[in-house]
Order: structure tokens, then sequence, then C-alpha cells
């Protein structure tokens, strides 16, 4: 008897445990908010959790970040929706069009995907996703067992592990016994790089349709496969803000449908109904605006969702912060605030999960069968050699975004270059992306040719047009293109593959037209295999290279012997291009591969600056490309040492975006020209130009022309110019503001700096910084003309300024050189054309 009722004892606690799972207190040993609670802990109180309620919970993992932290999903549901939630998603897709096995079921539940701390530094909402889970599986809540009988919540606890870490321990290193709400105390001074970022100190939440990070990656090819009906992306602001939700504020993007809008305002005034209630401090409508495409709103809005940003006062906060009007700010009352927003969705879809489901259907079918727009279909251009149109195509992969080979035969359309009609012949490897397809407004927002704003004063940048982003040519057509029956013949070069050429063989010749060329050069120099390029076109054995085509002699690699070849194969293999054997030295035409204008391209030891006087994002793009796109070695210094570096170990250095406060000492200014003097490479970025300019480095800023004054005008002092309304200060500051738009470059493409390139280039602006013509041993490689605005918002003040001026140039400095870019070609990670001119300034450039 005794055994049998300490059996039942312990049967009773087992089955007590499977329906009681753990509150967050419980488990982790503290009040939520008590402390900032490391990622591994959230990951193990999502863990425990679906052990407990195995029925109303699953829990996957659907990657890891770059430091190697799980990235995970729960998904609560009913029993008996948790059961089939494979069906549910199924039939998700069927209602978006993308699924087409069978009619979908629009008696389906509603489902809800809340995203917390994307911003590591942000990191209320994961403590709050603890609290939102417990809520939804806690037996005791009644309302939410209502909830979940139509509607499957989705959660991710922590977008940005990588970053939230590094903010957590941080704080947590820092912190005294008792917080200290003094705003100057150091536990609200997080240092360089913070956060925010993740590893390679990007920003997250404006990765997701450019998925150029992994976590962003992984999440996104998950996130296709459900496109649910509700979207939430928590953040955080400024601690002396009060709370933001949805609406949002203006500029939409016109392809946000009337529901849309509507929803919005509905979620909003429930929101308002439960903040009221607290007395809690909120706003709406004003500073998020839902125009640019990326952010964790925008992309579930044009993927057909009620995409929504919630922001929550507390950047720097700390566990206790003093705000500006005397209050005390803590992370429990922050994480309270979003936790009740988040209940407050899931209430509300929840209430309206048939429209839901009824308008999200409606949007595909309209998307499909009368989509907007300016163009029906839009024709992208092959580029021969190159791999811009295959790395667009996998952009297009990514996203879901269906696309057509093409028949052969001629086509009118509108030229994206000039803006006017023309006719064209369809060439080999050319595609077409048909707009009636499920995510033709994703389409259409991505592909306009100039964006359509309708104000102003908006919170990025304002032009992404995928064909100048990726450099390629592009048509908007008024018909639909039949998907290809008979593909074109080409011309197109076969990847080294098969047997050694014959001994023969003079050397390999790889064109230099992307960025495979770039990572076939960075292995082969890794290696130690000597690599030159030709600084003219030439020809032989009767076909024509450009220049900049690497040269591989075979007679300058003897030392390698038979191995030359399979190096060459694999390393060809990988990179994803083609060597061409050539027989003879002696050219057709050019200069032959002794010349003078045959360069040997010696393995540059590279440097680039990092630390506080940086921009931290700016420093991730450069960091990013050399270890996650290029696979090249790269030193990165702390610009606190710049008085201590021994310029001499290094042949590139790149100063990213910054302000050098360091280069201003004139022992660290003077040290640094002496080392380009003696053969060094600088590369300065953005405002790293704007200071060199500043300390004469043979550049100068550019004046703003279109601001003059007469002085003999208004001598009676009857000027009204300085006469402003108060309310209009923000569009006075537009005047001259270049919140991201899109320009043309004339490029000089026989300069090192192009090759690789037309005698054009799209750049992104992101102020209206331009430079003076270089003079005296400068080279002015890309410049803007008077008509080269594109699209974008650029300040009617701004606009008069970027013309006729520099952007990207050269100067000669005794052995060495100073390369200017004034625009970040690297920008985001996203602007893939200009990658190839950053990789040719560290690479070619002499």
């Amino acid at each position: 008897m005794k055994y049998s009722l300490l059996f039942g004892l312990l049967l009773s606690a087992c089955c007590c445990s499977a329906e009681n799972p753990p509150s967050p207190e419980a488990f982790l040993g503290y009040p939520l908010g008590a402390h900032f609670t490391p990622h591994h802990k959230i990951v193990g109180y999502f863990q425990e959790v679906a052990k407990a309620v195995p029925d109303e919970m699953k829990l996957e993992q659907y990657g890891t970040t770059y430091e190697g932290r799980p990235l995970l999903l729960a998904f609560i549901a009913s029993p008996e929706n948790l059961r089939r939630l494979q069906d549910i998603r199924q039939n998700n897709l069927r209602l978006a069009g993308e699924l087409h096995d069978k009619a979908p079921d629009e008696h389906a539940p509603v489902i809800v995907w809340l995203s917390y701390n994307v911003h590591g530094n942000e990191p209320a909402s994961s403590e709050a996703a603890m609290k939102m889970l417990y809520e939804l599986v806690n037996p005791a809540s009644t309302r939410a067992k209502e909830w979940l009988k139509n509607t499957v919540v989705i959660i991710d606890p922590c977008i940005n592990p990588d970053g939230r870490d590094r903010y957590v321990h941080w704080y947590n290193d820092v912190v005294g016994a008792e917080p200290n709400p003094d705003p100057q105390s150091r536990e609200h001074q997080e240092p360089w790089p913070r956060g925010r970022t993740n590893h390679y100190n990007f920003d997250l939440n404006r990765d997701w349709a450019w998925q150029t990070q992994t976590e962003t990656q992984q999440r996104l090819k998950r996130y296709n496969q459900w496109l649910p009906q509700i979207h939430v992306d928590y953040h955080e602001q400024g601690f002396n803000n009060p709370y933001y939700f949805a609406p949002a504020a203006e500029p939409y993007h016109d392809v946000i449908t009337p529901w849309q809008r509507e929803f919005q305002v509905l979620i909003g005034k429930n929101n308002a109904r439960y903040f009221d209630h607290n007395g809690w401090l909120y706003f709406t409508k004003e500073e998020f605006d839902l125009f640019y495409p990326s952010y964790g709103d925008t992309y579930p809005i044009y993927n057909g969702a009620i995409g929504m940003t919630f922001e929550q006062g507390g950047i720097g906060a700390g566990l206790a912060v003093q705000t500006a009007d005397g209050d005390t700010l803590t992370l429990a009352q922050r994480l309270e605030h979003h936790f009740t927003t988040g209940i407050s969705t899931v209430e509300m879809a929840s209430a309206n999960a048939d429209r839901l489901i009824k308008e999200y259907h409606n949007y595909f079918i309209a998307s499909i069968t009368h989509p907007g727009g300016e163009y029906k279909a839009y024709y992208l251009r092959n580029d021969s050699f190159g791999d811009r149109l295959e790395r667009l195509k996998g952009f297009l992969d990514r996203n879901g975004l269906h696309y057509v080979s093409v028949n052969p035969g001629m086509l009118t359309g509108v030229d994206y270059e000039t803006g006017k009609p023309v006719t064209f012949k369809a060439a080999a490897g050319d595609i077409v992306i048909n707009a009636n397809q499920p995510k033709s407004n994703l389409v259409r927002v991505l592909f306009e040719r100039r964006s359509r704003i309708t104000d102003s004063i908006t919170y990025d940048i304002t032009a992404w047009s995928v064909p100048y982003v990726y450099g390629v040519q592009a048509y908007g057509l008024n018909e639909y293109v039949v998907a290809s029956t008979r593909p074109i013949a080409g011309d197109a070069e076969p990847v080294a593959q098969g047997q050694a050429p014959a001994d023969t063989t003079y050397a390999y010749a790889v064109r230099w037209t992307g960025m495979g060329s770039v990572r076939f050069l960075t292995r082969l120099l890794k290696q130690g295999i000597k690599v030159r390029y030709a600084e003219r076109p030439f020809q032989s054995g009767g076909v024509s290279f450009d220049n900049g085509t690497l040269i591989v002699p075979s007679t300058g690699n003897r030392g390698l012997g038979d191995r030359l070849w399979p190096m060459l194969k694999k390393a060809a293999h990988e990179a994803g291009v083609a060597p061409q054997p050539i027989a003879t030295g002696f050219v057709d035409k050019g200069a032959d591969f002794g010349s003078g204008l045959v360069h040997l391209i010696h393995r540059p030891r590279v440097a680039v600056m990092t630390g506080e006087e940086t921009n931290s994002l700016n420093a991730g793009e450069v960091w990013h490309l050399f270890e996650q796109e290029i696979g090249y070695p790269v030193t990165l210094l702390n610009t606190e040492s710049l008085g201590r570096i021994a310029w001499k170990n290094f042949d590139v250095v790149i100063l990213p975006n910054g302000d050098y406060r360091g280069l201003e000492e004139k022992g660290v200014s003077e040290s640094l020209r002496n080392w380009v003097r003696e053969g060094g490479r600088l590369i300065a970025m953005q405002n790293a130009v704007d200071q060199l300019a500043r300390m004469e480095w043979g550049i100068r800023l550019k004046g703003d022309d279109g601001d003059k004054k007469d002085d003999d005008k208004d001598k009676k002092g009857d000027d009204d110019t300085n006469l402003h309304r108060y309310g209009d200060r923000q569009r006075d500051e537009a005047a001259s503001s270049v919140p991201g738009s899109i320009y043309k470059v004339e490029l000089d493409n026989t300069h090192p700096l192009a090759f690789g390139y037309p005698d054009h280039y799209y750049t992104l602006k992101e102020d209206d910084k331009v430079f003076e013509f270089l003079k005296d041993g400068g080279w002015n490689v890309g410049v803007i003309r008077k008509n080269g605005y594109v699209s974008g918002f650029t300040g009617v003040k701004a606009k008069m300024k970027i013309k006729d001026a520099l952007v990207f140039g050269v100067m000669e400095m005794g052995r060495g050189a100073v390369v200017y870019m004034a625009d970040d070609p690297l920008f985001r990670s996203f602007w893939e054309n200009g990658k190839l001119l950053f990789c040719n300034a560290v690479f070619l450039v002499r």
C-alpha cells in the first residue's frame, strides 16, 4: 500500500507537470524584469515549456547565428490545431496562391507571427516573449484557450541572439548591486559596436528583403513557408519616448490595401483601450512609416499580411533609468507594455479571424488576376560572361518570386536607363518576371523604376529599384511573356571541368566581370599563385577579352608544376568562373602578356579601421565582405590605436564611414601620408573622404552653388528668406536632405577602379556631399553630371548641388594612391553592383 501510494503521488506529479508548464519566474529563479536573461536561458525556458505541454506547443530550431546560437520558432495552438499544423500551413499557402494541389479552405485558423528582439540592445521584448508564451499555454488562462481555438501563434523569441548576448553580458558585467537610474551612469553608456546589430554589425531589421545575413536567410525561408496573416515586430526606442503602435505614419506605399490600413487602425484602437485603462502614454501615426520594403512591418505587408512595428521606450535604459520627465522607467514596465500589445494583437486576430482569412485570400487573388503597377512584366538582360543576373536570380529565389526564360523574338518595352520605349531582341539567358503572380505587389515595390513617395519625411532610403542595385539592364513590358518552350542558343563559356588542357597552354584567362572573378582571384592569391591582369582589352586565338581580365601564366607558376591546373580547376568551380586556355603570350590584338600593361597582382595585406570613431554598420559591411563573400583575410584595427599602428605591415588600409578624430593629430596624419607615398593604398569612404578633404589630402568638398545670395539685394532689411514657420521645420530641413536616392554615375572604365563595368554605374546617395574634380595626379573615375538624378526623394537644394561633381576618384601620391569613395558601394551589403567597384580598389588600383 505504501509503494502504491508513492507511485500514485509520482504519477500525479508527472501528470501535473505535463499539464502545468513552469512560469518564467519558476524556471529562471527571479521575476521577469529583475535581471536581463541571457539567451541560453530563454532557449531553456522555451524548451521546458515545450516538454510540459507537447499537445499545445511545438518548438523548432530553424537555424543558428554566426556565433553558433540557436534560432527558434515556437508554434502555439489548440491541441486539435497543433495536431494538423502541417495541414494548416499548406492550406495557408493555397490561400496565398502558392500551392495548387486543391482548393483552399477559408474556414481556417488565422496565423499570428510575433518577432522579438531583432535589435540586441532592445532587450525587453525577449523578456516579454517568455511572458507571452506562458500566458498562451497557462491552463488558468481561459481567454488564451478561447483565442487559440481559431488562432495559431508563432513566436520567434529572439531574432538576434548574438547582439542580445553582447548587450546582456556587457550590462550584467557593469551594473552594480542595484541598478543606478542616473542616465550618466556607465550602465547606460553602451560601448562600440553596441548590441543592436548581429555578429557582423548588420541591422537585421533592414535585411528582410535583401537577406544578406545568415539569420535573415534562415528565418525568411521559414517565413515564406508560412506567410502569416499578421506579423508584429517588437522594438525599443529612446527611453524618453512613450510607446508607439500602429497605425503607422505616412508615407505608405500605394500597394498597401484599404484593408491593411483599416486593420492597423483596429489593432491600434484595441491597444489604446488597454493603455488607456492602465494610464500608459503612447503615440501613433508618427515617425515610423510604411515605405522601405525591407523592414519587419513592410516586408510582411508587401507579402499580404498586416505588418506592424511596436516600439517601447528603452534603449540605454538598463534595468531602470530616470526619464526626462522625472519618472523611473524599469525593465519590468517595458516588458509589460510589450506583453500587453501582444495579447491585444492575438485577441483582435481571434475576434476577426474569418475576415482576416477572407481578405488575405482576396489579396492574393487580386495579385494574380489584377496586378497593379506601371508594367505587366519586367525583362532582365543576361550580362554575357558576368554573374550579375545569376546573383539577382538568387535574390528572386530567396523571396519566392517567379520568373521564366524567354522565347526567341523581338519585344518592346521601356528601357530602365532612358525611360523611353525601345524594341529589342531576346537573348540567351534573359529572364522575365511576370506581374501576375501571388507576390505581384512585392515585385512591383522592388522593381518599380521610380519610387512614388507621398511624403518626403521618411524613416529610411527612398529608392532601391533592383535592376539598379544589381547593375542589370531591364525593360518594363506592357504585356505578359509566355515561358520559353525552346531555349535561345548562347555563347556562354563552360565552367572548367574534365581533363587538363594540353601542355602547350601558355596561360589561363578569366574575365573580370563580377564577384565570381573576385572569389577566383582571392583563392589563387591565398595559395601563392601568381596572377596578372590586363590593363587594356586584348584578343587571343580569335577570342576577345576586356580590360581587367585575369591572366595566370604557366611560366610564372612553374614551381607548382602539374598542380597548377587542378588548383585552378578547383578554384574556378568554387567561384563559378571559366578559365580559358591561352596558347601563346603573343596576342592577336592588344598588349602581349610580358608588356608593362599586364600587371602582377601582389597579394595585399589588408586592414580595416574599426572602433568608436567608425560607424559600426559601415565597418561591418567591409568585414562581412572579406570574410563571408570573398574569403580573404583582413585585419581589424582599433581607431584608439591610430597613433601606434605600424602602417608598414599593411598594403591596403580601409577607412569606413566615420569621424576619425585621431587622424587630425599631426603625427598620425603625417605617418599615414608617408605610408601612402611609399606605396600604400588608402581607401576612404563617405565621411572619411570629407575629413580628408578638410585635411587637404588633394580633394575638396563641392560648395552649394544653388544657395548663393546677391549681397546687393534687400539692403533695407526686408529680406524674408530667413522667415520660417516653426511647424514647417521638418519640411524646411527636407529641402537639403537626401534620404537615399539613386543617381547615375558616369564611369571612366579604362581606369582599374572601374574595370568590369560599362561606362556608367548607379549609386545610392545618402547625403548631398559631392566633391570637386581632382587635379594634379588625380583620376576622376566616377562623376555625376547635370542630369544624374534617377529615383527617390532629393530635396530641392540638394538636387541643385548634386551635379558635375566627383563621387569616386583616385589620387596618386608618390608610389601609392588614395581611393575616394564618397558614396557607399557596399550599402547594407545589398547594393550588389557596388561590390566589384570596392574590390577593384582593393586588388587592382595601383
